[in-house]
């Protein structure tokens, strides 16, 4: 009886041992010490994207453009079998030779065309503003929008003391080097990475800890191969809408029919936002012809984006990478919004990275977890 009794007040649970608090304790410590790295490190990131968003930018273009060189060179490799290293040179020897013959050829009919569409333009947007101030709505239209859109409204800078390191940061190169600088950048910085790729890339690793360097490596592997699969899907498709588009609006018989075709090729790097930037120029250089003109013109390009959207772009995501176009539409939104034309130049390849890299990096969803 005095054994059951005492059994019977014993606590139902015993107090943790010293030992075992002391172990929560610091596995409580640890949780709160990767949440503190999480938030020290995004929150760099983010300073670091507000600051030197346009350095950064150059960064990923010279990458991309060594990961495009560098498959080129492993494809002549493999096919000609041939040392890696001559197999960039002859690589960048036919790249060089085709735009020296592509310029030799066609470079002053280009050139002139070239400035004839820039003189056509100016004229069509004189011509537009003109009519538009010529009404009561027309005026309403052009109070509303900036000075740089040709509106009448005047647009105010901010001259804050953030603006202003944001700007002498992130406006370093275009004010050393300029828009050729710039671009000399690029392409010198991804020859170089291009001839020693393992090299930027262990370079890179050893800035991981050790633990997560396997992890790191097969992400950085997966965004060079999704990077290249981009860019090749994508050149296939400036390609075909360029062609289509400057054979059609020769047809059409709208002037400078070369010239808005390769607009329309190279605006088509730009996904879907690009198809309208390339087909401005020419709709309003058909509307100069006359109404006819312009409606063939819209028609035109109303059916090459069909074309390209419904049989070009799924045979190309078959063997490239396919994003969801909401997604695509809404990163060049916040990337052409933070980082201004670079950003929304480079926000689809870079989107399609990082998807890539997620998606190595999580973890799939179980089929009762599918919504």
């Amino acid at each position: 009886m005095t054994l059951s009794h005492a059994t019977d007040h014993q606590p139902a649970t015993q107090p943790l041992p010293p030992e075992s608090q002391e172990d929560a304790r610091a596995v409580q410590l640890g949780r709160i010490y990767q949440l503190l790295q999480i938030t020290i490190l995004l929150t760099v990131l983010v300073v670091s994207i507000w600051l030197i968003g346009d350095v950064l930018m150059v960064v990923f273009a010279a990458t991309l453009m060594a990961v495009i060189l560098h498959n080129l060179a492993a494809i002549v490799e493999r096919r000609l079998r041939l040392p890696y290293w001559l197999a960039l040179s002859l690589v960048v020897v036919l790249l060089l030779a085709a735009i020296v013959g592509l310029l030799w050829s066609s470079g002053p009919a280009i050139s002139e065309q070239a400035t004839r569409l820039r003189i056509a333009l100016t004229t069509q947007a004189h011509s537009l503003r003109d009519q538009l101030n010529a009404s009561s709505l027309g005026r309403t239209v052009l109070d509303h929008l900036p000075q740089s859109f040709g509106g009448n409204q005047a647009e105010s800078g901010d001259s804050g003391m953030g603006t202003r390191i944001a700007g002498s940061m992130t406006g370093f190169l275009s004010s050393a080097f300029g828009a050729a600088g710039t671009l000399a950048v690029i392409l010198i910085a991804g020859l170089y990475f291009a001839l020693a790729p393992t090299l930027y890339v262990n370079g890179a690793l050893r800035l991981i800890p050790p633990a997560h360097r396997p992890q790191a490596r097969t992400l950085m592997l997966t965004a060079g191969r999704t990077l290249w699969a981009w860019t090749a899907g994508q050149a296939l498709d400036m390609l075909v809408v360029g062609i289509l588009s400057s054979v059609g609006l020769w047809f059409i018989g709208v002037p400078l029919a070369l010239a808005l075709g390769i607009v329309a090729g190279l605006a088509n790097f730009i996904p879907y936002i690009g198809a309208f930037i390339g087909a401005v120029p020419a709709i309003l250089l058909g509307l100069s012809q006359g109404t006819r003109e312009g409606l063939m013109v819209a028609a035109l390009y109303g059916a090459i984006q069909f074309f390209e959207g419904n049989v070009m772009a799924p045979m190309i995501q078959r063997h490239a990478v396919q994003m969801p176009p909401g997604l695509t539409i809404l990163s060049q939104t916040v990337f052409g919004t933070i980082l201004g034309m670079p950003g929304l130049i480079l926000a689809s390849p870079l989107t399609a990275a990082l998807l890539a890299v997620m998606d190595e990096a999580t973890p799939k969803l179980k089929d009762e977890d599918r919504v």
